[in-house]
């Protein structure tokens, strides 16, 4: 209870102080002088960092500086480094993904292409396909690495005219 009564009277004097114009004028002006000099102690630190205004440093101060920019800049590598590497693994990734969607593909034309000889089977019966009555036959093959000795075959047939 006792800490709630001193915890009250100390807001309600800085309530007070506050409503009091030349204790708040007060007050704002040491605020405001506060801040300038770390505004002016950060400026001095930036101009230091960026290698400028150096004249009044010790040999001692240097060396802290020195060590100072030395962790900022291996900071700095780490980060880049940490991108790259997530930026390597992502497209890693998307790399395995691309693969397994191209080998699905293939696993497909391979599957077009037995239907294919299957349906050239069933139309032509056992004979060539080079014998097959003048028609274009093409064939296409695709190189991926995996069976590339089994031709695509395509056709173009003349339409039926007893229709």
């Amino acid at each position: 209870m006792k800490a709630v009564i001193e915890r009250y009277n100390c807001l309600k004097e800085e309530h007070e102080q506050l409503l009091n114009p030349p204790s708040e004028l007060k007050f704002w002006r040491r605020e405001a002088a506060v801040l300038r000099q770390q505004l002016q102690s950060l400026q001095e630190n930036h101009r230091q960092l960026m290698g400028e205004q150096l004249y009044g440093l010790s040999v001692k101060d240097l060396q802290n500086l020195e060590n100072q920019l030395e962790m900022s800049l291996r900071g700095v590598r780490l980060k880049k480094e940490q991108m790259l590497i997530d930026e390597i693994q992502e497209l890693t990734q998307k790399g395995s993904l691309i693969q397994k969607e191209n080998l699905e593909l293939y696993k497909k034309i391979n599957l077009i292409r037995q239907e294919n000889m299957e349906l050239h089977r069933k139309v032509y019966g056992t004979r060539d396909a080079n014998e097959a009555g003048g028609n274009a036959f093409v064939q296409y093959g695709l190189n991926n690495g995996e069976a590339s000795h089994l031709p695509i075959n395509l056709r173009l047939s003349q339409p039926n005219q007893n229709l």
